[in-house]
Order: C-alpha cells, then sequence, then structure tokens
C-alpha cells in the first residue's frame, strides 16, 4: 500500500514553493530575506511530505471503517513524526521567524506578493500543528489499536 500527502495538501505545498521562489527572485532585501526563508524551509518539507503529512492519505479510508493489515507500515512514520515533533514545532519557529523578516522588507520594499505568502505560510504552519501533524500521529496511535 502507497501512502501519499492528500492532494490538497501537496498542492498547497507545491503553491507556497513557487511563490517562495518568486520572492527570491526580487533584489534587495526582499530577495535576501526570502532566500533565508527557503534555506530554513526546504528540509522542513522534506520531513512533512516523508512522514508527517503521508498517514493523513489514510483518513478516507479510516473514517469509512476499513482497517487493512497493509497499513502497518504508516505506524514507523507516526512514530517518527511524535519523536521528532518538538524539532518540527522549533522548525517552525526558525521558518516564522525568517518570515517576519520577510515581511519587513517586503512591505518596505513594495513586494506584496511575498507579503501575503509570507503570512499564508504562517497560517499554514499553525494548521499542521494544530490539525495536520496531531491527526497523524492520532492515525498512527489508532492503526496500533485496531492492528495488534
Amino acid at each position: 500500500m502507497e501512502f501519499k500527502t492528500p492532494a490538497s495538501l501537496h498542492e498547497e505545498h507545491e503553491a507556497l514553493h513557487k511563490a517562495l521562489k518568486t520572492a527570491t527572485g526580487y533584489s534587495g532585501k526582499t530577495g535576501e530575506a526570502a532566500k533565508v526563508v527557503a534555506k530554513v524551509l526546504h528540509p522542513h518539507f522534506i520531513k512533512e511530505e516523508e512522514y508527517a503529512l503521508p498517514p493523513l492519505g489514510l483518513l478516507p479510508l479510516l473514517a469509512e471503517g476499513k482497517i487493512l493489515p497493509e497499513m502497518k507500515p504508516v505506524i514507523s512514520m507516526t512514530d517518527k513524526l511524535k519523536l521528532e515533533l518538538p524539532e518540527m514545532l522549533e522548525e517552525h519557529k526558525e521558518i516564522e521567524s525568517a518570515l517576519k523578516e520577510l515581511i519587513k522588507a517586503s512591505k518596505a520594499e513594495n513586494h506584496p506578493d511575498a507579503t501575503t505568502f509570507a503570512e499564508q505560510l504562517m497560517e499554514h504552519a499553525k494548521t499542521e500543528e494544530t490539525i495536520s501533524y496531531p491527526t497523524a500521529i492520532l492515525i498512527g496511535e489508532y492503526l496500533k489499536l485496531k492492528l495488534k
């Protein structure tokens, strides 16, 4: 069984990457600040796509009451997320700090799209912290109980 990040979340990540790429193309402090965001964000997004978000792809099946033995490998993903959650949340703080600098620079240099991107990414991180990560962990804990 393949575990995939839900398409909507994957597309959101892609849109955020695209907006960031645009921002890194600006000259001046906006471009510099965007490059700092990219540097701290990229490794974090890789972790999310590797083990934090793919378990969420099981939600439709689980909501239908379908529990399959082939789902068991997702438990290692959610265990890894649970173990690394403090580090991931710390990374969010680093990302947020870099985004605040991007907002400051983009407002000063009149790049409203970069400001919008930064604000959207900050909201995205809050959603991950309060919904996506806890849900992924719960999926793993649920499967542990059901697949004993």
